[in-house]
């Protein structure tokens, strides 16, 4: 059986609960634990589902929002039925 998975990204939810509204103040964060990006790249980050997400980047999301990475993002996985036989 196929599977299909799919996730769902939560930073901006993760940002807004911890009092961060504008994306820009994420980057000195990620700063202080070697990760340097561009405004539009955390605006990117922040505002549309990435594709790719290094592991340090998670670990540096997971340790400036004391959270672990199922905080970050959610994932799903369900059954995909084939097309029956004719």
């Amino acid at each position: 059986m196929k599977r299909k998975v799919d996730y769902t990204w939560r930073l901006a939810e993760l940002m807004a609960a911890r009092g961060l509204h504008n994306t820009t103040e994420l980057i000195p964060l990620l700063a202080e634990r070697g990760i340097t990006l561009s405004r539009p790249q955390v605006y990117r980050l922040v505002n549309q589902r990435p594709e790719r997400v290094s592991l340090m980047m998670i670990a540096a999301l997971c340790d400036i929002f004391e959270c672990e990475s199922t905080d970050l993002f959610t994932t799903t996985a369900t059954d995909v039925r084939g097309s029956s036989p004719r």
